[in-house]
């Protein structure tokens, strides 16, 4: 043999040995059909109708409900009698809600939990939140979550949310989603004179209390009466809702941004819009769900609240709702739920940071997650010394490996920031400490946590088959 062909067969050799052994990511389009892009991109197209639906998370919970009754699913209350192939739903008070069908395999042997949460980082009015300061009315608020206040200055935003009187009469309220509706903003200086705020530092640009939405600017002109606009503010919304300023203390209305979901870039890749985090991982396992046909193992979807404020109350996972709900799923089978827990598996659906190369300095770029390449699988979340976590298992992580590549999944991994850069959690550790073997897996969001996220549409479908292939899963 030449010494040529012997160096040719060199290179070839070490080209095929680096192929078998390095793991190498790769962008999702070129391990794609044409056929499939076009099934990911119809299905963003329902994803962001519901996003446009679903910006808070009573207005989740509603959606979900309905999507769930018309595939079939059922209102359960504990006692019923349950079989295999049954699909049921329980609501949390219209802000969580839990589904399950039932599987064809012993529930002792454990069920398979996909929970993602269905609120987002708003702002919240105050309890007492309308004044009038210099003939201008303005709504007190409370953020909600962690955001960049200064994110939220000068965008439109529409009011959401519901309003009880003292008589119980529940009155819903969406004012600025419609063209024809007016809609609210929180005011800003001027360059020329913010000499002073500039020299803040970039977290107190703005400060939370001067969160402050505009509201109005015209008095009420019949009499002489002192806060006169604040007064007219007040008529108009007794004229259409039968409130008055006490009805405030029992309302509770949130703040989001106007804008609908929209593509973006020339290639119309990806999907900006408020509320991914972590709304696409809720759609994503709804849709899951609702087209699971015949599970071996019973699955069990959690769309959950408060997951932004620490998962606290008795809507966030820190409460024993889900808990009970498997309780009764156990009671119906004459089997104890901690039997059923601790056989069971879980997916905590919930997004990760993407890799932004405008702020590269923040993310390890060979454990961060990018755009476009797949659904992305996070062993542990937490802060600098893997505080707030749970870590999953190595044989866990396993599993889902095989699961992944066995059903032609574009996955990734990817952690949130650099060791002592930051951090953040989600509700997996609430799960694991159920006895539940549990791991993150969503979908990558770049401007995390802004009135508009970004997230790649091939990550979005991918998240809706990798749900799909966990419930429905057959081994």
């Amino acid at each position: 043999m030449s010494k040529d062909k012997q160096e040719k067969g060199g290179k070839n050799a070490a080209k095929e040995l680096k192929k078998a052994l390095f793991y190498q990511k790769e962008h999702g389009c070129k391990r794609m059909s044409e056929s499939e892009l076009k099934k990911c991109d119809k299905f963003s197209e329902k994803y962001k109708a519901f996003l446009d639906a679903a910006k808070t998370e009573r207005e989740a919970n509603a959606y979900a409900i309905a999507l769930l009754e018309k595939h079939g699913f059922t209102e359960y209350h504990t006692g019923m009698k349950l079989k295999a192939g049954d699909k049921i739903y329980r609501n949390n008070r219209d802000k969580a809600v839990l589904a399950a069908i039932i599987g064809t395999e012993d529930i002792a042997k454990g069920v398979r939990i996909c929970a993602a949460h269905i609120d987002s980082p708003r702002l919240d009015l105050k309890q007492v939140p309308l004044y009038e300061d210099h003939e201008l009315a303005l709504f007190k608020t409370h953020y909600y979550g962690g955001i960049k206040k200064y994110q939220w200055t000068t965008i439109p935003m529409a009011l959401h949310g519901v309003i009880v009187k003292a008589d119980g009469t529940k009155i819903t309220v969406n004012i600025g989603e419609d063209e024809q509706d007016p809609v609210f903003c929180v005011s800003d200086l001027l360059p020329h004179l913010a000499t002073e705020q500039m020299k803040r530092p970039l977290a107190q640009g703005v400060k939370g209390e001067e969160l402050n939405l505009l509201v109005g600017s015209r008095p009420f002109l019949d009499g002489e009466e002192s806060s006169a606009v604040k007064l007219n503010i007040l008529h108009i919304l007794y004229e259409k809702y039968g409130i008055t300023e006490a009805d405030f203390l029992s309302a509770e209305l949130e703040a989001v941004p106007v804008s609908k979901a929209r593509d973006v870039g020339f290639d119309r890749s990806m999907i900006g819009s408020y509320g991914h985090d972590d709304r696409v991982c809720a759609y994503t396992a709804l849709m899951a769900t609702a087209d699971c046909k015949d599970p071996r193992y019973t699955s069990v979807l959690v769309l959950t609240d408060k997951e932004e404020t620490g998962s606290d109350g008795n809507t966030g996972l820190c409460s024993s709702y889900l808990q009970y709900f498997i309780a009764d799923l156990a009671a119906a089978f004459g089997q104890e739920a901690r039997t059923v827990l601790s056989h069971s598996r879980c997916l905590s659906a919930d997004v990760n940071a993407a890799f932004d190369p405008t702020f590269p300095d923040v993310l390890d770029p060979r454990n961060a997650a990018f755009l476009n390449y797949g659904v992305v699988v996070t062993k542990f979340t937490g802060a600098r010394g893997k505080s707030g976590t749970s870590d999953a298992s190595a044989e866990f992580v396993a599993t889902i490996r095989n699961l992944m590549d066995e059903n032609q999944i574009i996955w990734q991994t990817g952690e949130l920031g650099k060791v002592d850069m930051g951090g953040g959690g989600t509700v997996a550790l609430y799960i694991a400490n159920m006895d539940v073997d549990t791991i993150d897996v969503g979908v990558p969001v770049m401007s995390m946590h802004a009135p508009m996220e970004v997230v790649a549409k091939i990550d979005v479908y991918m998240a809706y088959k990798a749900f799909l292939a966990f419930i429905s899963d057959k081994t």
